[in-house]
């Protein structure tokens, strides 16, 4: 079981996330609507996994997952973003990302990534 945290501006995304985390054993230990909220949580839990939306208010996700690896350069860090866009994508995983989701998504889909982002 992992502790995760869930960082989107979406209340029914958070919920959707949480429930899907939840039946598949892990914690959840917070959940922030915007990126600097994702940070300090962050910062106050060191969660074993962050699932983070690309498009937020205050700090959009890219940026807080900056801020997050220049603390903790081993962090385990899921984009979860409608933005298809490669260039996006690739902005992520080279600010520290380890791994990325588009929505739509399927339960399966979900629960697939976070274990392997989980296992490393």
């Amino acid at each position: 079981m992992a502790k995760i945290l869930v960082c989107d501006d979406s209340s029914f995304m958070r919920m959707m996330l949480k429930k899907l985390l939840t039946d598949n054993g892990h914690e959840i230990v917070g959940e922030a609507g915007d990126g600097k909220q994702a940070v300090q949580l962050y910062r106050q839990y060191k969660p074993d996994l962050v699932t983070m939306d690309i498009t937020m208010p205050i700090m959009d996700g890219i940026e807080a997952v900056k801020h997050i690896h220049e603390e903790d350069p081993l962090a385990r860090i899921i984009m979860v973003t409608a933005i298809g866009q490669r260039s996006i994508i690739t902005d992520a995983l080279k600010a520290g990302a380890s791994s990325f989701i588009i929505k739509p998504f399927e339960p399966d889909q979900v629960a697939e990534t976070v274990n392997k982002v989980l296992a490393g």
